[in-house]
């Protein structure tokens, strides 16, 4: 944001009429100024209970600064805001998160998959602007949570607001895939993708992992599937967000990556192993590069009058200055 002036001469003109007036005055000063005692004669002078000099170098340093707002004011303030804007429409990306309890196994570098998996999914809206990203969750059920948009906001909130378990726990993620479709089909985006992320297999929903990659392939929707977390025994820890009840422990991580590749070959799409927080990094990476869209921008500035409270502000001085002078020094003077 910066700061300009509509009439810049106006506040030139103000300063050096406003100079010329305090050299002025600093010459003449003393020039007829009588010097008179006040009190009885041979007694004591008069003594006012304050210093009057200072008050009258406050009054002096009020009307400078209030005649020169108001010049300021007269040149017409303006805050200016430069925004970038797109001139053409990006991609819209739909992410279909896995939100069953499995997703708070820690095996990602100390972190859970699904806190990963979120942040993620934060930098990369974060690194494409000019793309309208949504979100979906899949638990027992699955839930369109933000539809596609370049309101990331609204987006970052709904992620964070996001917790495991919130839709139960199954893995419904042929029902995710299902409602992906139905969101995105109609796009006019130039490129329409899904992004599956999950640990697990599909045990849940009516419909069909395979049937919902299908219909998406149909509707030429790109589609990505990332089979995140490694095998073995692995710790978990979260709170049931119905119960409020932290579940901790360990469960045995095991799914069919097979399944999850069948999925991304019926919908025409790639799969990809995520067994380590550099491999899931690397995932994303994947679907940054492979789903590129030109991106064409431009400036625009917009302005703001910010007349009214410098006014206010020279107002207040002189008034100020007025007071002082009248009601102050005015009983003593």
């Amino acid at each position: 944001m910066n700061f300009g002036f509509e009439r810049p001469w106006l506040l030139i003109a103000g300063v050096i009429i406003v100079l010329l007036c305090f050299i002025i005055s600093r010459f003449l000063k003393g020039a007829f100024t009588l010097s008179i005692s006040l009190g009885p004669p041979g007694g004591s002078p008069f003594k006012p209970p304050f210093n009057v000099e200072f008050l009258v170098r406050i009054i002096r340093a009020l009307d400078l600064f209030g005649t020169l707002a108001l010049f300021v004011a007269a040149a017409g303030p303006i805050l200016i805001n430069t925004e970038l804007v797109w001139l053409n429409r990006g991609a819209d990306i739909l992410f279909v998160v896995d939100v069953s309890p499995s997703m708070a196994g820690i095996d990602m570098n100390g972190r859970s998959r699904f806190d990963t998996a979120r942040d993620l999914v934060r930098d990369f809206a974060q690194s494409r602007p000019s793309d309208a990203i949504g979100l979906v969750a899949v638990g027992n059920d699955a839930s369109l949570l933000v539809p596609p948009t370049v309101d990331r906001g609204a987006l970052f909130s709904r992620l964070e607001s996001l917790r495991i378990g919130e839709l139960g726990d199954g893995t419904a993620l042929g029902l995710g895939l299902g409602i992906a479709a139905l969101h995105i089909r109609n796009s006019g985006a130039p490129r329409k993708v899904v992004a599956l992320i999950t640990d697990g297999e599909n045990n849940a929903g009516a419909i069909h992992p395979e049937t919902a990659a299908a219909a998406l392939q149909n509707a030429g929707v790109s589609l990505w599937v990332i089979g995140v977390g490694s095998g073995g025994e692995v710790p978990i820890d979260y709170v049931d967000p119905v119960t409020r009840i932290r579940r901790t422990g360990t469960f045995d991580s095991r799914f069919n990556s097979e399944s999850l590749r069948s999925i991304a070959e019926r919908g025409g799409g790639q799969y990809i192993a995520a067994p380590s927080a550099e491999a899931f990094s690397l995932a994303f990476f994947r679907i940054d590069e492979g789903e590129m869209t030109i991106r064409r921008s431009g400036t625009i500035n917009r302005t703001r009058s910010f007349e009214t409270p410098v006014i206010a502000a020279a107002l207040i001085m002189i008034c100020a200055a007025r007071f002082i002078r009248r009601y102050i020094l005015g009983a003593f003077l």
